[in-house]
C-alpha cells in the first residue's frame, strides 16, 4: 500500500539519466582562430605603415620651402634642398669650374642638388664654337682627367680634382655645341 504524501514534503522522483554532451569538433575553429589572428596582424600592420607614411609626407610638407626668384627656383627639404638658376656666372661658381666665354645657358638652364652631404650639380650651356674649341679650353683646366675622349663631333672630359667628380661633355647638335 502506498503512504499519502505527507504536506511539505516533495515526492522523491526516479533518478533523471544523465546525458553528456559529446565534445564539439575542433579541427575547423583552430585553423579559423589562426587565420583570424593573422588577418588582424596584416591589418595592424597595414594601419601602421600607413600612418607612418601619412606622417612622413604631411612632416615633408610643413617643413619645405619653395622659393622662385625670377626664375631662379629653391626647394629646401628637411634632407636637403635643390636649385636652379638661369644665371651662368652662379651654376660655374656651384660647379666650381669656369662657364665657357660666350656661353648661353639653355632653356632648362642648371641645377644643383644637397642631400645628406652629398652635392651634384649640372649646367647646360650651348655655344656657336666647334667641339675642338671647346674642349681645347676645358683640357687644360683638368691636366689631372681620368678619361679624355675627343672625336669629330663630341668630346668628354672626366677628372676627380679635389674629391670632386667632374665631368664635362661637349656634342655638335643643331649646328651648335652643346656644354
Amino acid at each position: 500500500m502506498a503512504t499519502p504524501p505527507v504536506a511539505g514534503t516533495v515526492p522523491s522522483a526516479a533518478p533523471i539519466p544523465q546525458t553528456v554532451p559529446a565534445p564539439a569538433s575542433s579541427s575547423g575553429g583552430g585553423a579559423l582562430k589562426a587565420i583570424l589572428i593573422v588577418v588582424g596582424v596584416i591589418i595592424v600592420v597595414g594601419v601602421l605603415a600607413a600612418s607612418s607614411i601619412g606622417f612622413f609626407f604631411w612632416r615633408m610638407a610643413h617643413h619645405s620651402r619653395i622659393r622662385n626668384d625670377s626664375g631662379n627656383v629653391s626647394i629646401e627639404t628637411p634632407f636637403g634642398s635643390v636649385q636652379t638658376t638661369k644665371d651662368p656666372q652662379e651654376a660655374a661658381r656651384n660647379l666650381g669650374i669656369d662657364a665657357y666665354p660666350g656661353a648661353e645657358v639653355l632653356k632648362e638652364g642648371s641645377s644643383s642638388a644637397t642631400f645628406g652631404g652629398v652635392r651634384t650639380a649640372s649646367l647646360s650651356f650651348e655655344t656657336t664654337d666647334s667641339v675642338d674649341k671647346v674642349c681645347s679650353f676645358y683640357k687644360p683646366k683638368f691636366p689631372n682627367a681620368m678619361i679624355v675622349t675627343s672625336q669629330a663631333d663630341q668630346c668628354s672630359i672626366v677628372s676627380n680634382d679635389h674629391g670632386n667628380m667632374i665631368t664635362v661633355s661637349a656634342r655638335t647638335e643643331g649646328g651648335k655645341t652643346k656644354i
